[in-house]
């Protein structure tokens, strides 16, 4: 997110302001949150891929009114199944969700609101609570993964590597690159048993579900633009230097 640009995007229904703390690197929060508090906004940061990011010495989702985590396994903290969570100090929102987790209930069989069963198993849990333990240790991986890559690739024409903020400690949930002709060398990648990813395809205002939105092409065009060009990369805490050295070899 680029808070240069929340002014334009104010209008008098805004509610609030989701940063995506996109593949692991948190959004610059400081101006965000001046400007929320200026206008009297909620911020509502969307960590599911930045579990123990920092942001100026803070983590991910201890910034903003709540944060959201998503535990899917392919997360840097991943349960065997569907999971997730909502962070936040607030006593009020703290009720609120806990009520609308457990089909609105305040209290078994008493229903305050329509709700959901979005309850955490226990199974879940369990697993995420032994997990949790080497969260750090896991995403330290991934930053060395990520400073081989771009020790090999940084002067590479036709590749831009990701950059991490001097403020920010990035965990590479994911670890994507932009060139062009990505279909191309996707194909090209997968016949030397190199399996990489595209993070996103298409952007959410070209999507079918928001078509009613009437935003077509050009609207965002940051984001039309990288999600032709993004290819994601092997990103998992046990490579090793040789793999690392495999697939830089051919992408280049």
């Amino acid at each position: 997110m680029n808070p240069t640009l929340l002014e334009a995007a104010l209008t008098p229904r805004t509610k609030a302001i989701i940063p995506v703390h996109l593949y692991g690197q948190m959004a610059d929060m400081d101006p965000i949150m001046e400007f929320a508090k200026k206008h009297k906004l909620f911020v509502v940061e969307d960590a599911c891929q930045a579990h123990g990011a920092e942001y100026k010495g803070r983590r991910a989702g201890s910034i903003g009114e709540t944060g959201c985590f998503s535990f899917y396994p392919g997360k840097n903290l991943g349960a065997c199944g569907e999971g997730g969570a909502v962070v936040t100090n607030n006593p009020v929102l703290t009720e609120k969700i806990c009520m609308l987790r457990d089909h609105g209930q305040p209290k078994k069989y008493y229903h305050s609101a329509i709700g959901w069963n979005a309850r955490l198993d226990g199974v879940q849990g369990a697993i995420l609570s032994v997990k949790l333990k080497y969260l750090n240790q896991w995403n330290e991986a991934r930053r060395k993964n990520a400073q081989a890559y771009g020790k090999l690739l940084r002067h590479i024409d036709g590749i831009i590597v990701p950059q991490e903020a001097d403020y920010n400690r990035h965990v590479y949930h994911i670890y994507a690159v932009r060139v062009q002709e990505r279909d191309t060398l996707i194909k090209s990648l997968a016949e030397k048993d190199i399996a990489c990813g595209i993070h996103y395809p298409v952007p959410i205002h070209l999507q079918d579900a928001y078509r009613f939105l009437g935003l077509g092409k050009g609207s965002y065009p940051v984001a039309e633009q990288h999600g032709g060009e993004l290819i994601s990369l092997p990103m998992f805490p046990e490579l090793t230097v040789e793999q690392i050295q495999y697939v830089t070899h051919e992408l280049k």
